[in-house]
């Protein structure tokens, strides 16, 4: 039987390289580091101030990766080797991280129970929540991992174990 090389021949294979076939060796140069622009540019409208974007793998790419990538500057694109609701999660626990100042908090109940709290706190991975009366919302306190972390009796309330005075606020803008 005769190899059809018709298919071959309409085939072209372009020379490729891995990184262990690249070696840059380190030389003089006159181009001063601050004088390098390292941005890059991921759409027209959105530039990156720095020249990376976290794979899309299930390896590399979560929130705490995406976090890291957006107060670098760059971006992290959230892998998709899991459900949809798992990578709405993800991408909503990036959007509620802004650079330390959480903007959309988790808020708890001063009447909930340890048991309540120890549970969204291994749901959201957060150990500090703002403490809010129910109907009014008004902040009352706050209860981190610092006010449970020798608590043992899950039915104690919040309001047993949280901080209540010298709160820092600030208005609202």
């Amino acid at each position: 039987m005769a190899l059809d090389t018709s298919v071959m021949d309409r085939m072209t294979i372009a020379e490729a390289y891995a990184f262990d076939d690249v070696l840059l060796v380190p030389a003089y140069s006159t181009v001063l580091p601050n004088a390098t622009d390292t941005r890059s540019r991921l759409t027209r409208e959105i530039a990156l101030n720095i020249p990376l974007i976290a794979a899309a793998m299930d390896t590399v790419t979560e929130a705490p990766m995406a976090i890291a990538m957006a107060q670098a500057g760059g971006i992290g694109v959230v892998h998709k080797n899991m459900t949809a609701e798992e990578q709405a999660e993800q991408v909503r626990r990036v959007k509620r991280f802004e650079s330390g100042m959480v903007v959309n908090p988790v808020m708890v109940h001063p009447d909930q129970t340890l048991a309540e709290l120890r549970a969204i706190t291994a749901q959201t991975r957060i150990s500090g929540f703002p403490v809010v009366e129910r109907e009014s919302r008004r902040l009352v306190g706050i209860v981190t991992n610092r006010d449970t972390r020798f608590a043992s009796d899950p039915n104690l309330r919040v309001y047993e174990l949280m901080t209540r005075e010298n709160l820092v606020t600030a208005p609202v803008g």
